[in-house]
């Protein structure tokens, strides 16, 4: 697989990851209303960003979920500040194996 799948995939988390934790902010943390609309911003470039992946898309999906987990904690750390815990980084090795099994499969 090459780098530009990979990055690919990283800005599809990056696009779903933001586009939910605007509403979350605006929710849980009384941000304003105009908060939804860079959620919703993010959300469409998500949505767009899964039609340029390369495989059928319930690989991609399953691919996806292992990439989104790890972009998560990065997340954690870097934006909610978050110290990673040695099961965060072992829980982050285990999908990337598994997703590394299934792009192993794509023709």
């Amino acid at each position: 697989m090459s780098l530009k799948i990979i990055g690919l995939f990283f800005l599809t988390a990056l696009a779903e990851i933001a586009g939910c934790y605007f509403p979350y902010l605006w929710m849980k943390k009384q941000g304003g209303i105009w908060l939804l609309l860079p959620a919703a911003l993010c959300l469409i470039i998500f949505v767009w960003l899964l039609t340029l992946h390369p495989e059928a898309s319930g690989r991609i999906y399953a691919t996806y979920g292992g990439i989104y987990i790890a972009t998560a904690l990065i997340w954690l750390r870097v934006v909610d500040g978050v110290s990673l815990t040695t099961t965060d980084w072992l829980g982050a090795i285990v999908v990337f194996i598994g997703a590394g099994i299934i792009i192993s499969g794509w023709k």
